[in-house]
């Protein structure tokens, strides 16, 4: 959710800025892009269009305190992306210090939004764009491999990251068909009950998705690693591995129940009713 609401409030602005561009130099502007790609029809378009496109008159130009507020915004992702891979791989937090490879990432994802979109233009076709989303693993399995890359600083292998980025390629993919399929039911919905306010609660729901996505895939990736590496290493766990690891799990979920139970009851002694 924490990387979710970071992606929000420095992809939208980034969002509009872009589409309040490519207005400029003849393309559609980013709200009929949004439209177009997911069908919205209705109060979802209409919700869309009212938030993306700029008020009447105005240029969509940024002020000095409207560019500060996106960089901080964008460098909070970059943070809480970075945060992701350095605690799978248990690395040192660097913090601000990886600055400047967080800014060079948001070039990346710039170019990497770029090319999915081009690649949609080319090949989105059919109701859940399957030829755009297959041409897709590829390209998002060597950005992703390049985002571990980066926002570790370098500090974990090309080798280590592959079985990461392979998996959330293709999960991706399987979320992109399953979004073009939802989204515009979730758009229509909320934009009926709550207004243009209702896109806003839409694309957190989305991006919660591909968070979820995210970092199941930062989860599972870093596991095949490892498993690759013990099978490399001639290493096998013992026959009963699996059974006493579940016991455990069971173990910490009983204690920390036993726990819970008795600061409860602990809490209702201290607020009960006092005798005479």
């Amino acid at each position: 959710m924490a990387l979710a609401s970071s992606a929000l409030t420095a992809l939208v602005p980034l969002a509009v800025l872009g589409g309040v561009v490519a207005s400029r130099i003849g393309q559609r502007d980013l709200a009929d892009r949004i439209v177009n790609r997911y069908g919205l029809t209705g109060g979802g378009a209409e919700a869309v269009r009212q938030l993306f496109s700029p008020a009447a008159g105005e240029d969509g130009s940024l002020g000095l305190i409207g560019v500060l507020f996106l960089i901080v915004s964008v460098l909070s992702f970059t943070r809480a992306a970075q945060r992701l891979f350095e605690q799978a791989w248990e690395l040192k937090p660097l913090s601000v210090r990886n600055t400047v490879n967080g800014l060079r990432w948001v070039f990346e994802l710039a170019v990497y939004l770029l090319a999915t979109g081009w690649l949609r233009v080319l090949l989105g076709r059919g109701r859940f764009e399957l030829g755009a989303s297959l041409c897709e693993v590829p390209l998002t399995a060597l950005f992703l491999v390049l985002t571990g890359r980066m926002l570790s600083a370098k500090r974990i292998a090309w080798t280590e990251l592959l079985p990461f980025g392979v998996v959330a390629a293709l999960l991706t993919a399987a979320y992109s068909v399953g979004a073009t399929f939802y989204l515009p039911h979730l758009f229509n919905t909320y934009a009926t009950r709550y207004g243009a306010v209702g896109a806003v609660f839409a694309m957190i729901s989305a991006l919660f998705g591909a968070m979820l996505v995210l970092v199941g895939s930062v989860a599972v990736g870093r596991e095949v690693r490892d498993e690759l590496d013990r099978i490399a290493q001639g290493q096998r766990p013992p026959d009963d591995e699996v059974r006493r690891q579940w016991d455990s799990v069971v173990d910490q979920m009983r204690s920390r129940w036993r726990s819970a139970r008795q600061q409860i009851s602990a809490r209702h002694d201290r607020g009960g009713p006092e005798g005479p």
